[in-house]
């Protein structure tokens, strides 16, 4: 089933062509990523998918009431809403129906409305979305429903950017890098999620495993050409290497055929036969197919950077907190010449305070932080670059230096440097400001690296790179000899790059495991769970449920299922009452309504657990 086509569309900013007659479809669960350079337009084909923008030439052709939902990556909400009402100012009628029932807990005391929005609730079958709904928000970490929009932080807001988008339930979800701002448990649950969802998606992302894991479709922009994949990752990887050495081979072809038309072209007399004529227009063809070239680059560098001596880095008994919020707590590490660590761990846990306290930007509480005399750092920060108005792309550089040196004297200057990091001679003299927010994180990348640092350490330099450029990264930091340190939540970055892991668990707790990240989820899957899940959804659990249902009758079974959901929900809304208990500053009449509220949930839980157990005896008597 056609859910969308794209028909010939074209986008330029002024002098700036971004794609010209670009066309392809999206179908009922499809699940396609769009891959191409930083600038090539991915975020502006987005924001026309989803009607935030217009082509200026073409059109978008969309099945009668599809619903779109777009995940941008910078979600703009009212500020003054709380996060809940921001999650239930939505059309939705299923969501205006949980809405009711949610507010019906919380006046218990109006018993005809709670019944009203019960029954509703059983009517269009909404406990099991409602389930759904609060896994989402729980496993995104949008706990505090009562928080304002304007207290949230840059990656809280994206995340609810994302629930958001999971919970409206669309037809089609557009997704702008939904990997930026989570967590690596989040990225895993979001790939899991999307796995088994029955969902059309179309997405940008960068992050490999992602669309190894997830994706059945490629699409690539590449030159301003349209390329169609089949299939996951590999597939696209082994197929595109194939399609550049045929071109290649074409190319040169093409090469042999322009040599020998040319010397016919020089050789014909000024009076013109039609076939000969002909052969004129072919041959304008001829050279232009001739002439291609690819700019790609691969990065083989031998850099003769500073040498480091026998005293690095060192941290002794190092302790750091803000308030009750344990960073270190008496962290021991010596670093070692050509160490490759990566550092991973939840949101929060401390990870950017650690690096700003190894470059002396932040001291610790207590303990010491020795820097080796040696140590030349190159730090690449969130923050980004500082644009300058008319400031180009080749000042930036050279205003950190010209060249970086190389063995055997050789050195690459700051204009080969650009050009390795696909900044081609033209970009080079653009204006910063009008370079896209990839691009600025790549030239930024490369005010880090001319000015030739020993001890490399990158705060997650993946968000917003394009494939191409981290393929370009990738190669360029296998060579680099100095010490790196990489917090990244680019689990295929980290693997190919990373040899040791510094794993932020909280709480001040840092371990310190030998391998990459994938050994690390190996070893981590291994270990015996220390906590359960407040919502069984272990694999036998669920096969036992699907071959009880199938002794039921349909209405049975239709009952029981919904069963299931209705119990898991009312358990849920049961924790959260309970939890507030723990305020101490409630009053004696705030006590007395939760307890009428907990109770009558109570009620309710032994009610459905009472049918659900009438219905489970009947095929096991």
């Amino acid at each position: 089933m056609n859910y969308l086509t794209v028909e010939n569309i074209s986008k330029s900013y002024g002098e700036l062509e971004l794609f010209r007659d670009l066309s392809f479809s999206i179908h009922k669960d499809d699940k396609i990523a769009f891959v191409a350079k930083n600038g090539s337009g991915k975020t502006s084909i987005l924001n026309i998918l989803s009607g935030d923008d217009t082509p200026d030439s073409g059109q978008v052709i969309m099945r009668n009431g599809l619903r779109v939902s777009f995940l941008s990556q910078s979600p703009k909400f009212d500020p003054n809403l709380t996060l809940n009402q921001t999650i239930f100012n939505s059309e939705s009628p299923q969501l205006k129906i949980i809405e009711n029932y949610e507010r019906a807990l919380q006046n218990p005391e109006d018993t005809e409305a709670y019944q009203k929005a019960f029954e509703q609730m059983d009517i269009h079958n909404a406990w099991e979305f409602e389930l759904q709904f609060k896994q989402i928000l729980s496993q995104l970490k949008l706990d505090n429903l009562e928080q304002k929009i304007n207290t949230m932080s840059g990656g809280q807001l994206k995340r609810l950017a994302l629930a958001e988008a999971l919970i409206s339930n669309p037809d089609l979800l557009v997704l702008d890098e939904p990997t930026n701002h989570l967590d690596l448990e989040m990225i895993e649950w979001l790939e899991q999620y999307f796995a088994k969802a029955q969902l059309t998606l179309f997405m940008v992302t960068h992050d490999r495993y992602f669309l190894e894991r997830v994706c059945n479709e490629i699409i690539e922009l590449d030159h301003g050409k349209l390329y169609t994949y089949k299939g996951n990752y590999s597939y696209y990887l082994e197929n595109k290497e194939a399609r550049i050495a045929q071109d290649e081979v074409e190319t040169n072809k093409a090469k042999q055929l322009f040599k020998k038309e040319l010397d016919w072209m020089r050789r014909q007399p000024k009076a013109r036969t039609t076939k000969s004529k002909s052969r004129i227009d072919d041959f304008s063809e001829i050279k232009k197919r001739a002439h291609q070239r690819r700019k790609d680059h691969q990065v083989q560098l031998e850099i003769n950077m500073e040498r480091l001596g026998s005293k690095i880095v060192e941290f002794h008994n190092v302790s750091k907190a803000f308030k009750d919020k344990v960073i270190l707590d008496g962290f021991e590490y010596v670093f070692k010449r050509g160490e490759r660590i990566g550092i991973i761990g939840k949101n929060g846990t401390g990870k950017t305070t650690f690096l700003n306290m190894l470059t002396h930007n932040l001291e610790p509480d207590s303990g010491k932080i020795i820097i080796g005399d040696t140590v030349k750092f190159g730090y690449y920060t969130q923050g980004g670059i500082s644009v300058k108005p008319e400031q180009k792309v080749i000042d930036v550089i050279k205003a950190f230096g010209e060249f970086i040196p190389l063995t055997k004297g050789r050195q690459i200057s700051a204009k080969q440097l650009l050009e390795r990091f696909l900044f081609d001679g033209k970009k080079q003299h653009d204006y910063v400001e009008k370079l896209s927010g990839g691009e600025q994180k790549r030239l930024y990348l490369c005010t880090v690296l001319i000015q030739n640092p020993n001890f490399l350490i990158l705060d997650e330099p993946t968000n917003d790179l394009d494939i191409v450029t981290l393929n370009v990264l990738e190669e360029f930091l296998l060579d680099f000899p100095g010490c790196l340190l990489v917090v990244s939540h680019d689990r295929y970055f980290m693997d190919k790059i990373v040899d040791h892991l510094f794993v932020f668990k909280g709480k001040g707790e840092v371990q310190d495991f030998p391998g990459n990240y994938s050994d690390y989820r190996d070893y981590a899957s291994n270990l015996p769970s220390e906590t359960t899940s407040e919502v069984p959804t272990d694999i036998s659990e669920e096969k036992e449920a699907q071959n009880k249902a199938q002794k039921l009758s349909y209405n049975e079974q239709k009952e029981y299922k919904n069963l299931e959901s209705k119990i898991r929900s009312l358990e849920l809304d049961k924790k959260a009452l309970e939890e507030k208990f723990t305020d101490t500053s409630l009053t004696q009449e705030a006590i007395n309504d939760l307890s009428v509220k907990l109770q009558k949930i109570i009620d309710e839980i032994e009610t459905k657990e009472l049918r659900w157990f009438e219905l489970s005896e009947k095929f096991e008597s």
